[in-house]
C-alpha cells in the first residue's frame, strides 16, 4: 500500500468523523432535554399510557398508516394530548391529507412545541406538546390555506373531546 492510500483513507476517516459527531449529537430530540409543566417517570407514563400511546408519546415511534379511528373524525370538538388533556387541535383545522394520519394546518395557541429531528438522515420539523413534551408528529410545508401547514399528527396520541 502506497504511502497517498493511507494518507487519503486517513483524511477521509477524519472527514467523516467531522461530519458524523455533530449529526449524531443533534438526533436526539430538544423535547426530552426541555422542562415541561407536565413531568412523570418513565414507569409513572407507562402506567398512565396504553402500550401503543407509550410507544409514540415517550419513546417517538409512528402509528401504522391508517390504524387511528381519529384520522376518521369528522364531529366538531377538540384534539387533546392522550398524556396530559392538553388542548392541541380544534377540528376547524383538520382536513383529509390522503396520508394515513390526522392532519391539521394549525395548532391551537401555545399547544405545541418544535424541535429537529434528524432521525431520517434529514431534518424534519417534530411535533411535541407544549406541557407534557410527548411526541405528536410532525409538521410540512405542504398544507392547505391559510397556513399552508400540514401538522401530520399520530392518533393514538390524541383524544378527541366532541363539542
Amino acid at each position: 500500500m502506497t504511502r497517498f492510500a493511507t494518507t487519503r483513507r486517513r483524511t477521509l476517516a477524519w472527514l467523516g468523523a467531522g461530519i458524523a459527531v455533530p449529526v449524531l449529537a443533534a438526533c436526539g430530540s430538544s423535547a426530552e432535554a426541555k422542562a415541561f409543566p407536565i413531568s412523570m417517570s418513565e414507569d409513572a407514563w407507562r402506567k398512565k399510557l396504553t402500550k401503543a400511546q407509550f410507544d409514540v408519546l415517550r419513546e417517538e415511534a409512528t402509528e401504522r398508516p391508517f390504524t387511528s379511528p381519529l384520522n376518521d373524525e369528522h364531529r366538531k370538538g377538540t384534539f387533546l394530548c392522550a398524556g396530559c388533556d392538553n388542548e392541541l387541535y380544534s377540528s376547524a383545522t383538520k382536513f383529509d391529507s390522503g396520508t394515513g394520519w390526522p392532519s391539521f394546518y394549525q395548532p391551537l395557541p401555545n399547544a405545541i412545541g418544535t424541535s429537529t429531528d434528524l432521525k431520517l438522515g434529514y431534518p424534519r420539523k417534530e411535533v411535541h406538546c407544549a406541557d407534557c413534551g410527548g411526541h405528536l408528529g410532525h409538521v410540512f410545508n405542504d398544507g392547505p390555506k391559510p397556513t399552508g401547514l400540514r401538522y401530520c399528527m399520530n392518533g393514538v396520541a390524541m383524544k378527541f373531546r366532541p363539542a
